[in-house]
């Protein structure tokens, strides 16, 4: 039986409240950088009269150094205060997104993309190592469903509000703010952020090479799963819009309105799931068994209703869009946790590191197979056939492939 001083140990303190709110904030500018491009297309295109295929090698410009660098910025948040690497890597996202809106040539708008990446690269790394520093595992699920409600959050405030803002001020005008703006958040992460930046060395927390990493079935199940729901995410963000205007023949207005209250349901799903997950820990269940029945069970959930868009009826469509959605946001809250636990203090940053490496490919992957199977059929059938198919995979990846949750303990360890 839970006693008060187990409780009062599973209350997170004030101090890192604030630590939360800025990195729930951070992944909502995260989110909402990357996606920006898209909302901004049609303009930007006519504007700097580029091709279709100069606007697609834009689109996919920020997941070049994205994907590719997460491996180098797993191993960075390992070795150095990654408080202070973080907040790098946000101002330089945060300052190319600014430097967007005043450029007018392709080619240096490609080199900011390609710089967005670079700077983004470091965000996912760092969050699973200041989580794990910071956060005893029975708060995880809270703690890292705040960061995927600000995940799901930034595409949906987007796609609500970023069209019709750049559609008032332009979107030069929108770059430039956001950036400028989003260096702010700077000042309070300086004050406030968290005091531990990194673990001892243990005999038990050894950080592992690359080639024992790679050895391990748990650590290529993370992998997998993440490829897998952010196959779903990456669908729904850079086809949604899409689908709903020129397949359910909505205006933009009411795509904007449906697009923004899925996403705003799914962030607030996401957090009670977080904090539900985290009760049930609570009461005596195993990690392994409640925070694979959230991920594993909200990416089923999440491709089944993503499917069931598919029906003729627009109003069920939009029902099964918004409920995928949510499903989305509850599998994502505890997700991260998983990978915290197994990598353990010591080696979360190079687990995040790899698994963002594999996982962000399908932000390649998504939208290009998706364009193809439109282009070759005329209709997005396969492609909803598509997203349920992964994301039943990665189900199977995160109940089947990933071992038992709990921290690895490495063959190679610091001790002599």
């Amino acid at each position: 039986m839970p006693t008060s001083t187990d409780s009062q140990r599973s209350r997170i303190p004030a101090s890192l409240w604030i630590v939360l709110a800025l990195l729930g904030l951070s992944v909502f500018i995260n989110y909402l950088d990357r996606g920006n491009l898209s909302i901004a297309a049609p303009m930007l295109k006519d504007e700097l009269h580029i091709s279709a295929a100069q606007l697609g090698l834009l689109l996919s410009a920020f997941f070049w150094t994205y994907a590719c660098l997460q491996l180098f910025s797993g191993w960075l948040v390992d070795r150095l205060n990654v408080n202070l690497v973080f907040a790098a890597g946000f101002f330089l996202w945060s300052a190319a997104t600014a430097a967007t809106g005043i450029i007018h040539t392709f080619a240096a708008l490609f080199v900011l993309r390609l710089l967005l990446g670079v700077g983004e690269s470091v965000a996912y790394p760092s969050y699973s190592k200041i989580i794990a520093l910071n956060f005893p595992p029975e708060q995880r699920g809270l703690a890292n469903s705040v960061l995927s409600a600000g995940l799901v959050l930034g595409p949906g405030f987007g796609m609500l509000f970023g069209g019709l803002l750049m559609a008032r001020f332009g979107w030069r005008s929108f770059f430039v703010f956001l950036g400028l703006v989003s260096l702010l958040w700077l000042i309070p992460w300086l004050k406030f952020m968290p005091q531990k930046d990194r673990t001892p060395l243990t005999d038990t927390a050894g950080a592992p090479n690359l080639l024992e990493f790679i050895r391990l079935r748990s650590a290529w199940g993370t992998c997998i799963g993440l490829f897998c729901g952010n196959y779903i995410n990456y669908f729904l963000i850079t086809w949604l819009p899409f689908y709903l205007v020129r397949e359910r023949h909505f205006s933009l207005d009411k795509m904007a309105k449906i697009g923004g209250l899925a996403y705003l349901l799914g962030s607030g799903f996401s957090v009670f799931a977080g904090w539900l997950s985290d009760r049930w820990l609570s009461t005596g269940a195993s990690p392994t068994l409640v925070r694979k029945t959230f991920v594993a069970g909200g990416s089923v959930l999440s491709g089944t209703f993503v499917g069931l868009a598919l029906v003729h009826n627009s109003t069920l469509s939009v029902i099964a869009l918004t409920l995928g959605v949510i499903f989305f946001g509850v599998g994502a809250s505890n997700l991260w946790a998983i990978t915290q636990t197994l990598a353990g203090p010591r080696a979360a940053g190079r687990w995040t590191g790899f698994q963002c490496f594999v996982g962000n490919l399908s932000g390649i992957a998504a939208p290009a197979v998706t364009g193809l199977v439109l282009q070759h059929t005329g209709q997005f059938f396969w492609a909803f056939i598509i997203v349920t198919a992964v994301a039943l995979v990665g189900a199977v990846c995160w109940i089947f492939l990933v071992g038992p949750v709990e921290q690895v303990h490495w063959r190679r360890n610091t001790a002599t």
